[in-house]
C-alpha cells in the first residue's frame, strides 16, 4: 500500500513525560456542556486523510476565549428543549445494536450539535442493566481529551440513555480502509493517545478491562478517545476479586486466560500491545477462531509454552494443565520478524 511521507516536525508525538502543559488537550466540562479547548494559534496540528496519509495544517483560531455553552439556546420556557429530556434529542440513524443497547446518530435540540444516543432497554423484572450504571458513573467524573465525553443522561421508565459526544468512526472501521497496516506517523500518534487516556483513568485506579479496536474512537483529526466503559472497574488496584471474565477473547492476556483473577493494569496494557500489532501488520496478533484453548495454542506459539522456570506460578493457575498444550519454543522473532522495518519507523524519532 502506498502511503505519502510526512513532512515538518511532529508536534503531537513526545515522550509522556517531557510533554508541554500547553500542549496537553484537556476537555472543559460544565453542567450543561463544554467549552472548547483553545490551541495556540502557532501550533500545527495533525490531521489524517481518507488515503491513511499523514497531513499537517496550521490552527487559525481567533485567540479570543469561546463562550461557554448556556444550560438553553432562549430564555427558559415550558416548551424550551432542555437537557435530560427525550425530546431534546433528534435521531438521524442507527449506527449499531447489541445484546441490551441500540445506538444512534443523533442531534441535540439544545445546542444543534451531533450526539451519539446509546439506548439502553429496561426489563421490568430485571431493572437497569450493571454495566450501563457502571459506565454512567464513571464516565460522570472522567474529563480527559482521549476519553469519550457523556453531555447527558435520560432515564424513562422503558429506557436508559446515556448522550455522547459524536465521533464518526472506530480504530476498526479506520484499519478497514487501509488493509495491510497503517503509516508509521499514525501508529505513533495512536499509539501514544491511547496510552495516554490509559495513564489518565489508571491514575484514577480505573481499569479499562475491554480495550479492542473497536472501543476507540477515532475522529476526522485523527484524536483518539476510549470508550465502552461497561466493564470498567473502578478500585484499587491490583485486586484479589475481579472476573476473568473480562476483555474479547483476541486482546485478554495469558494469565487472566488461563483463570487467573488477581491483575492489575497489565490487562490493559497487554490490550494495548495486541492493537499496536494490528495497527502495523493489519491483522489480529492473536486471532484465535475456537476457544480460550485455541487462544493461548496462539499464544503460545510465538511466546513459548510456560513453564515454572519462566513463569514462576504458571501452575498454581485454575486452567493450566501442561499436557493440555503442545510445547512451543519462544518464535517471536520470526513470527514477526516482517513487522521490523515497521517497528523501526514507528519508534523512529523526528
Amino acid at each position: 500500500m502506498s502511503t505519502q511521507s510526512c513532512q515538518g516536525t511532529d508536534s503531537v508525538i513526545k515522550t509522556l513525560d517531557t510533554i508541554p502543559e500547553e500542549m496537553k488537550a484537556r476537555v472543559q466540562r460544565t453542567q450543561s456542556g463544554f467549552e472548547q479547548f483553545e490551541k495556540p494559534a502557532s501550533q500545527v496540528k495533525r490531521v489524517h486523510s481518507e488515503n491513511n496519509a499523514c497531513i499537517t495544517t496550521k490552527s487559525s483560531l481567533s485567540g479570543k476565549e469561546s463562550p461557554k455553552l448556556r444550560r438553553h439556546s432562549s430564555p427558559s420556557s415550558p416548551t424550551s428543549p432542555k437537557f435530560g429530556k427525550a425530546d431534546s434529542y433528534e435521531k438521524l440513524e442507527k449506527l449499531g445494536e447489541g445484546s441490551y443497547a441500540t445506538v444512534y446518530k443523533g442531534k441535540s435540540k439544545v445546542n444543534g450539535k451531533l450526539v451519539a444516543l446509546k439506548v439502553i432497554r429496561l426489563q421490568e423484572e430485571e431493572g437497569t442493566p450493571f454495566t450501563a450504571i457502571r459506565e454512567a458513573s464513571l464516565l460522570k467524573g472522567l474529563k480527559h481529551a482521549n476519553i469519550v465525553l457523556l453531555h447527558d443522561i435520560i432515564h424513562t421508565k422503558e429506557t436508559l440513555t446515556l448522550v455522547f459526544e459524536y465521533v464518526h468512526k472506530d480504530l476498526c472501521q479506520y484499519m478497514d480502509k487501509h488493509p495491510g497496516g497503517l503509516q508509521p506517523d499514525n501508529v505513533k500518534l495512536f499509539l501514544f493517545q491511547l496510552l495516554r487516556g490509559l495513564s489518565y483513568i489508571h491514575q484514577k485506579h480505573i481499569l479499562h478491562r475491554d480495550l479492542k479496536p473497536q472501543n476507540l474512537l477515532i475522529s476526522d483529526m485523527g484524536e483518539l478517545k476510549l470508550a465502552d466503559f461497561g466493564l470498567a472497574r473502578a478500585k484499587s488496584v491490583p485486586s484479589h476479586t475481579y472476573s476473568n471474565e473480562v476483555v474479547t477473547l483476541w486482546y485478554r492476556p495469558p494469565d487472566v486466560l488461563l483463570g487467573s483473577t488477581e491483575y492489575s493494569t497489565c490487562l490493559d496494557m497487554w490490550g494495548v500491545g495486541c492493537i499496536f500489532i494490528e495497527m502495523i501488520q493489519g491483522v489480529a496478533a492473536f486471532p484465535g477462531m475456537k476457544d480460550i484453548q485455541d487462544q493461548l495454542e496462539r499464544i503460545f506459539l510465538v511466546l513459548g509454552t510456560p513453564s515454572e522456570e519462566t513463569w514462576p506460578g504458571v501452575f498454581t493457575l485454575p486452567h493450566f494443565k501442561p499436557g493440555n498444550f503442545l510445547v512451543y519454543t519462544f518464535a517471536l522473532k520470526w513470527a514477526w520478524h516482517y513487522l521490523e522495518p515497521h517497528l523501526i519507523g514507528c519508534l523512529k524519532v523526528k
